[in-house]
């Protein structure tokens, strides 16, 4: 049974700082519609995203290029629980290397965002 993890650390202010520069078409590169409804303008929960996403790319034993951005969606199931779901690129690799469970824990304080995840097959 294959067994994986990623985990990533984000300064807020990084996040803040690119979505100052490149607004819309950072914010339209890197979140599905799905994870800017979920967040709104709140930029810790984006930092912990982007924090996902580069932890799910390290768990997939690649790095983001290999995987787009948005081929990783962080959402909430029924109890506001974290959640991924896998697209494209992203979905692939992760069905080639056995990795069909996902576990995902975020968080964020003191202007740092982290996530870390368990994948295994």
């Amino acid at each position: 049974m294959p067994l994986s993890t990623g985990v990533d650390l984000v300064s807020v202010a990084r996040i803040a700082a690119l979505i100052e520069r490149q607004g819309e078409r950072f914010l339209a590169r890197v979140y599905t519609p799905a994870e800017l409804a979920v967040c709104g303008p709140r930029v810790e929960s984006l930092a912990a995203r982007w924090a996902a996403k580069e932890a799910v790319a390290k768990a997939l034993g690649t790095g983001i290029g290999a995987v787009a951005f948005r081929e990783i969606e962080v959402l909430y199931d029924e109890h506001r629980s974290p959640r991924l779901r896998l697209h494209g690129a992203a979905a692939q690799l992760a069905a080639a290397r056995g990795l069909t469970e996902w576990s995902i824990s975020l968080a964020h304080d003191g202007g740092m965002a982290l996530a870390f995840v368990v994948a295994m097959g």
